[in-house]
């Protein structure tokens, strides 16, 4: 029986040449194995990929019922699967495998995730579609390192405004499950590329869709859809046309932005342009007024200084008049004084004897 398989023999079941997991340490079992887990897998510290899933249809009848704690050894998982099982929950010990980068949960019957699971920190893709998830659970919004979300085939009713912590996620799978709302932060997911949100119950998108420009709807329309919902705002046959399109009806969205965004540039361009004419014209006229104040001032120094040569002129030649006046008079004076006295001899005078 398989539960006998010794360490050595499960080692040799090891392989490395997986396509998919080329060079990785891989442990596949199936079937019988699957019943009566070999606990010596879990004493192989150096596996990498371990797959627990009954893929073939011959081995459907042969399927885990529950995961052991022993799980939480193989530190070295980089890659867990545990598809297409019988699994009502996982063990706490999982959130040990800090190494995982895909985990694989879809097509059994669980409800939740463990506590902790947000320490899954390097967790790129996660597979959890057809479950019984009624709730998101909200530990995956801190793995900010998810590039790949499935929960396809759920119950889920809403999603938590958190989710757009899941920056550089690519592809959210939500098809077939009983949404009727999806939060106004969805918006925010720009690297989305694929999200599937058909057969759901939304009759309103966010406003602000138009932002998930990497949406090609245009090109794959498999890859986003809305079909299966009673869309009113927008109307289905707008969304079918892709984000562009609900952009518009919208009225909100990066091309929209765009468009305002020149046009805020263009009225600062003219505003800027007007204020340097009106700048330009005070300088003008400021000058111009200085040039006239200054016309006026030299104009006046100008009448000044001829109002004062005039008057000195004026000065001069009341001063050199005045002068040859009185000259002219004290010699008239003298004259007619001589005149008075004509040839008169003079006295001789005679010394008293």
């Amino acid at each position: 029986m398989s539960h006998g398989l010794t360490l050595r023999n499960i080692r040799m079941r090891i392989e490395t040449e997986d396509p998919l997991y080329f060079g990785q340490k891989k442990l596949k079992l199936q079937g019988r194995d699957l019943l009566h887990l070999p606990k010596a897998v879990f004493k192989l510290m150096e596996l990498e990929v371990l797959d627990l899933s009954p893929e073939r249809e011959a081995c459907l009848d042969y399927k885990l019922a529950m995961v052991p704690s022993d799980i939480g050894k193989l530190l070295n998982l980089s890659t867990l699967i545990l598809d297409t099982n019988d699994l009502l929950q996982v063990p706490a010990e999982i959130t040990l495998l800090t190494n995982l980068q895909r985990l694989a949960l879809s097509n059994n019957y669980l409800t939740e995730l463990p506590n902790g699971f947000r320490r899954l920190k390097n967790l790129h893709s996660l597979h959890l579609a057809n479950n019984k998830f009624e709730i998101f659970p909200v530990e995956i919004c801190d793995i900010t390192s998810l590039v790949f979300l499935d929960f396809c085939d759920n119950l889920i009713k809403a999603l938590p405004k958190k989710i757009s912590n899941l920056t550089k996620l690519e592809t959210l799978l939500l098809f077939i499950n009983r949404l009727n709302k999806l939060p106004d932060t969805i918006v925010k997911m720009e690297e989305l590329r694929s999200l599937w949100l058909g057969n759901n119950s939304l009759r309103t998108l966010p406003k602000g869709f138009g932002y998930l420009t990497k949406l090609d709807w245009m090109e794959r329309y498999t890859s986003s859809t809305l079909d299966g919902n009673p869309l009113i705002s927008p109307p289905l046959e707008i969304c079918r046309m892709g984000p562009q399109a609900i952009e518009r009806f919208q009225g909100v969205g990066p091309n929209i932005d765009a468009q305002k965004q020149a046009e805020e540039d263009a009225e600062a361009e003219r505003k800027i342009k007007d204020k340097s004419r009106s700048r330009a014209s005070s300088d003008a006229n400021k000058t111009g007024s200085d040039d006239v104040k200054s016309n006026q001032s030299t104009k006046a120094v100008s009448e000044a200084n001829r109002s004062r040569a005039s008057s000195d002129a004026t000065t001069r030649d009341a001063a050199m008049s005045d002068k040859p006046l009185g000259a002219k008079t004290n010699s008239t004076d003298t004259s007619v004084k001589k005149s008075k006295f004509p040839n008169q001899p003079k006295r001789r005078r005679v010394p008293k004897i």
